[in-house]
């Protein structure tokens, strides 16, 4: 089952909206912060299919994760003339600069996956929104790790009724990394067990970057004394899976077996599932999150109100659309896999 499709009331109404909408002969110009995020490039391919069905043109742009790049991609898009923006910040805190561009041609503007603050999306009144509650994730996945502790007492390695964990997070000040790191910590206190960290640092989202900082954290504490390893995403999940397999973790042996979890519900997560090398993952709905995007900023580029009506999503503060998580384990996994 494709994972959009997954919450089937909510995409029935979803499509319900795309059919009622007319065609559309807008140019939307969207930018992305690097092109080489495993969500992201799964929020892309959903932007490029909905703007088929919509009809009208879209251009996506990688902005390298340098902030200076993507100011130098909306300028051009206004050059170009385009209706409407999509823009996945490479800064979150750089988000006033961009709306000031386009309020000043009053362009609509669609922000997904990195939300701007409070202040930046009241001052303008063809602001969007789009993304999903970070806190939830966070719950969810450590929700995992309880499950799989109350199922598997042999996985408190040293019997002291304690999870030693370690915890890889995305970069320093993203909202989502602070969420995701906060909440899946309280849902393992929530769950009835003591913690103990084991080591934290941040890997910046990206796979190679977390290999070498679970490489650090087993040389440092030892791999025997890893009982669990959160990270704030797939990518750096499968990253510390990699330096788990180079010490013959993670391979099939039970005694060798060390629970991971991220958040995306990524291909290439879902696959390492399958293959008994990675516990769980929090469906982070890139499908509907480019889906919406897109038809926020097509109907506000033609001119029509932005409703629930209108998009096919629920809308919060006339600004917000809220994409909810799911948990992602070894029950249900296969739900997810194209």
């Amino acid at each position: 089952m494709k994972k959009h499709v997954v919450f089937i009331a909510a995409a029935l109404f979803a499509l319900s909206a795309v059919s009622a909408l007319a065609a559309t002969d807008a140019l939307v110009g969207a930018c992305i912060y690097k092109f080489d995020d495993s969500f992201m490039t799964g929020v892309r391919n959903a932007m490029r299919a909905e703007m088929d069905r919509q009809g009208g043109e879209l251009e996506i742009v990688d902005s390298q994760n340098r902030q200076p790049t993507q100011n130098d991609q909306v300028d051009a898009y206004i050059s170009k003339g385009a209706n409407a923006l999509i823009v996945n910040p490479v800064d979150r805190t750089a988000a006033q600069p961009l709306m000031e561009k386009a309020k000043a041609e009053n362009l609509p503007i669609v922000f997904i996956n990195r939300e701007p603050y409070a202040d930046v999306m009241a001052a303008y009144d063809k602001i969007w929104y789009v993304g999903a509650k970070a806190e939830e994730s966070g719950t969810q996945s450590g929700q995992i790790i309880v499950d799989y502790f109350k199922a598997h007492p042999e996985a408190d390695r040293n019997h002291d009724g304690k999870i030693q964990y370690i915890m890889i997070r995305g970069e320093q000040g993203h909202q989502d990394a602070v969420l995701r790191t906060e909440y899946s910590i309280q849902a393992m206190k929530d769950g009835g067990f003591e913690l103990v960290e084991l080591g934290s640092d941040t890997a910046n989202w990206d796979k190679v970057q977390a290999t070498d900082k679970m490489k650090g954290f087993i040389s440092a504490v030892g791999i025997d004394n890893i009982e669990a390893v959160l990270a704030n995403n797939d990518d750096m999940a499968l990253g510390a899976i990699e330096a788990l397999k180079a010490e013959g973790y993670n391979l099939g042996d039970p005694a060798k077996y060390i629970p991971v979890v991220g958040v995306d519900a990524t291909a290439p997560a879902l696959e390492a599932m399958g293959k008994g090398e990675m516990l769980g993952t929090v469906l982070n709905d890139a499908d509907n999150q480019g889906f919406a995007a897109v038809r926020i900023a097509v109907v506000a580029a033609d001119g029509n109100p932005v409703t629930e009506e209108s998009i096919g999503y629920e809308i919060t503060d006339g600004k917000y659309i809220w994409i909810p998580y799911r948990p992602v384990t070894a029950e249900n996994y296969r739900e997810f896999m194209r």
